[in-house]
């Protein structure tokens, strides 16, 4: 991939590209999209709705303007049809909750160097924090931002996939139960599992039921690191689950899936994937990073990593698919 020259300007460019993402990210969780919603008003109103300081309202507002996303006239402040669409709440395309996961994910970044040095994470979990780590705010917006994020590519990922006659699915590590709602929609006779953490219940329940989907997908609580996968299953889906952990867990974690398997049954991998020279494509590379701020051990892994870790669970047929998903994700499956 090419991109424009390195000189000071796009260095400095770049250096100081994190104003603008602090300006978004105040405006999501203060909440001012949906506070302007369709109307056009002036700051004091905002700030009053928002709980903010006219003032400072008023030039988070302008800088807001100045990045387009907002429409500043005549004093008075209206939302942009992307801003009405993508950051108000009132919008079923609302993507605020991904916004505010990176936003969560700011102050770790600031220290990347210091994971750098130690090869440790500088993550400090907040007093309510669940053992992922995640207070309940954090934790809302990790998993609705999860949500977010598969929505918008789920519609599409799912026609790369053929299951055929397939009728029972397990979306291992699944959260709010995005993916298999889609795969469910997809397939008429297919029915899904949704396996995760029992903190992650309330919002799986929440986001099934809101697809008319409790008929046909259900909620089995447990960990893939501690514990064993229910069984019976003809297909197991595992989405961006495998670069949380280090290598040896994720070798286990494939297991597990192979056991849950009937024989002939498909896992389909869903991740960030790196190709053997480790830097690229981009997004994954810089993902990567992600990992070592936010984790002992996570990691993104290159495509010969996890060959290795279908091989090694028995796998066979494993098959790299001609997909690439809009932050550069790819698929691979395989067969028990």
């Amino acid at each position: 991939m090419t991109q424009q020259p390195w000189h000071p300007g796009t260095l400095l460019e770049m250096s100081g590209y994190f104003w603008k993402t602090c300006t978004l990210h105040a405006a999501v969780k203060l909440d001012v999209f949906t506070v302007i919603g369709e109307k056009r008003l002036g700051a004091e109103e905002v700030a009053a709705q928002a709980g903010a300081d006219t003032d400072a309202a008023e030039r988070l507002l302008s800088a807001l303007a100045g990045m387009e996303l907002l429409v500043k006239e005549d004093g008075l402040y209206a939302n942009t049809e992307a801003a009405a669409t993508y950051l108000s709440k009132s919008s079923p395309r609302y993507i605020g909750y991904m916004i505010l996961h990176h936003h969560y994910l700011v102050e770790m970044w600031g220290k990347l160097d210091q994971s750098v040095k130690t090869g440790k994470p500088v993550r400090e979990a907040p007093a309510d924090a669940d053992q992922t780590g995640k207070g309940d705010a954090e934790r809302e917006a990790f998993l609705m931002g999860m949500f977010n994020n598969a929505s918008l590519m789920a519609p599409g990922l799912v026609t790369h996939i053929d299951l055929g006659d397939r009728r029972r699915l397990l979306d291992m590590g699944g959260g709010p139960g995005t993916y298999a709602i889609f795969f469910c929609r997809q397939y008429p006779d297919l029915t899904a599992t949704v396996f995760d953490l029992p903190t992650t219940q309330p919002f799986a329940e929440k986001t099934i039921g809101s697809f008319d989907m409790a008929e046909r997908i259900d909620f089995a609580e447990g960990s893939y690191l501690e514990h064993e996968l229910p069984g019976g299953y003809d297909v197991v889906w595992m989405s961006h689950i495998l670069h949380g952990e280090g290598y040896e867990d994720c070798r286990k974690m494939v297991e597990k899936a192979w056991r849950a398997l009937e024989d002939g049954g498909m896992i389909i991998i869903h991740e960030f994937i790196l190709d053997e020279t480790g830097a690229t494509p981009l997004f994954p590379a810089l993902f990567s990073l992600n990992m070592l701020v936010a984790t002992e051990n996570g990691r993104a892994y290159r495509e010969a990593e996890i060959i290795e870790m279908l091989k090694s669970a028995g796998f066979t047929d494993i098959t790299r698919l001609d997909y690439s998903g809009p932050t550069q994700s790819g698929l691979i499956t395989a067969i028990r």
